[in-house]
């Protein structure tokens, strides 16, 4: 069976880093970014790759069927029994989807959701030191925090109520963080 790992954090929390971290140091956990699996179907210039991109140029969420098509297909080609995915749900619908995919496919089980919890101030200074893509930039970012809070409680609570979600905090160093969360994914595995 394989154990699945979700990382939510607003845009600069660190979650996509973190979690790089952890697979780089664990041969046996596999990190998909939900973010660089749809950067990298934009980068092949492809009809979906375009559809994508004018979703995430804007800062908005991309259509539910083009995220868990890209998630599941990931999960399915996995090389390890581990998977952690960061950046995904960030909307009820993206969560309520990948549920119904949970309850249909036996073969994978959710152990966790990691919130990584960062204040807007670091995640705005984080997002826009980096300038990563078109995408970071003072509008874009302002956009992404909004569409990042407004679903934040409700995906809070489905999870928390389901016993599933771990909040740590993404303010320390990276060192204490991975080392935080790593340790916190070995305790369920």
């Amino acid at each position: 069976m394989k154990k699945l790992f979700l990382i939510i954090g607003a845009p600069g929390s660190g979650k996509t880093t973190d979690a790089e971290l952890i697979a780089e140091q664990n041969s046996a956990i596999t990190h998909y970014s939900t973010g660089d699996m749809l950067r990298a179907e934009v980068a092949t210039k492809s009809a979906l790759g375009l559809e994508i991109d004018s979703y995430i140029s804007k800062g908005l969420i991309v259509p539910i069927e083009v995220a868990i098509k890209t998630i599941t297909n990931a999960i399915k080609n996995a090389p390890t029994d581990i998977i952690i995915i960061d950046g995904y749900p960030r909307s009820m619908e993206q969560l309520n989807a990948l549920d119904e995919y949970l309850h249909v496919d036996s073969s994978l089980e959710l152990c966790s959701v990691i919130e990584v919890h960062v204040n807007e101030k670091t995640a705005r200074d984080r997002v826009l030191g980096r300038a990563r893509g078109a995408d970071d930039n003072t509008e874009v970012f302002d956009n992404r925090m909004k569409v990042y809070m407004e679903p934040l409680a409700d995906i809070q609570a489905f999870y928390k109520a389901k016993n599933l979600l771990h909040v740590i905090s993404g303010e320390g160093t990276i060192e204490t963080i991975v080392s935080e969360m790593e340790s916190f994914i070995n305790s369920k595995i």
